[in-house]
């Protein structure tokens, strides 16, 4: 089901915000407005203070303190706008919207394996906070792991590098395998290849899955189609689009056609 819109605009202040890893950064938001209603799997949108930059960046939900009123993202640096949020320090304030898009629907029935890839990884905390069960936690970046230590509190956590610095040499999908973890509920998020992976991964081994995908978002609340993913569709060309943004960023496995 779609989300409707019914968010506005929230001055949030900045509790911290530090580096965690080489252009990784965790933002922590005074923002008990919105995660009263936010789910693991879902994300904010951040605006920048430049007035050239008009565009929100989405960004994941990697931790809700409910007590404390307290919202953690964690994001890379890749533009001006992720660099913007970068130098700003404690004390600063920064709009927010949300939440948005559907989260990950939790069950029980079956022990869980999480997954997540690079920045995918920090939507996989909350998750593994809320989920209840036995849980494995795979982790895979291209050298410097981040979040580890957060996620041990909550289950087993395996770690994979691309340069192999850290933990196995290769991708989440062969340290799966290596593993021999093939039963259970999938959860995963991160770049596309390695969610294409995964799909073929549950696939071959019955496993049940959703996907938290991570397409480049234009507005973020659904205005645009820059977002859009093929879904199966039964028509002549066998496919149509949703938009991560709405209909997403969480889809079942089956639901997503990767080119």
């Amino acid at each position: 089901m779609c989300q409707t819109l019914k968010r506005t605009r929230v001055e949030c202040p900045i509790v911290e915000n530090s580096i965690i890893a080489k252009d990784i950064y965790k933002m922590v938001l005074k923002a008990p407005e919105i995660i009263a209603e936010t789910l693991p799997g879902q994300f904010v949108n951040l605006y920048c203070g430049h007035k050239g930059r008009l565009l929100p960046r989405p960004i994941s939900v990697c931790e809700i303190d409910g007590q404390e009123g307290l919202l953690t993202l964690v994001y890379a640096v890749v533009g001006a706008g992720t660099r913007e949020f970068s130098e700003l320090a404690a004390g600063d304030t920064i709009e927010a919207m949300g939440p948005f898009g559907n989260g990950f629907k939790m069950e029980t029935d079956k022990p869980a394996v999480l997954v997540g890839g690079g920045v995918g990884t920090p939507p996989m905390l909350e998750l593994a906070k809320q989920l209840e069960g036995e849980k494995t936690i795979v982790v895979g970046f291209r050298s410097e792991p981040y979040l580890v230590e957060a996620l041990e509190q909550y289950g087993k956590v395996l770690v994979a590098t691309d340069d192999g610095s850290h933990g196995f040499h290769g991708n989440v999908v062969a340290l799966l395998e290596q593993e021999g973890i093939a039963s259970g509920r999938l959860y995963a998020c991160g770049p596309t290849p390695m969610l294409k992976g995964l799909k073929e991964f549950a696939k071959a081994n019955g496993m049940q899955a959703q996907l938290s995908l991570e397409e480049r978002m234009g507005c973020g609340f659904g205005g645009c189609v820059g977002c859009a993913v093929k879904v199966p569709a039964d028509n002549k060309a066998g496919y149509t689009y949703k938009k991560v943004c709405k209909d997403g960023p969480v889809f079942k496995a089956e639901e997503v056609l990767f080119e």
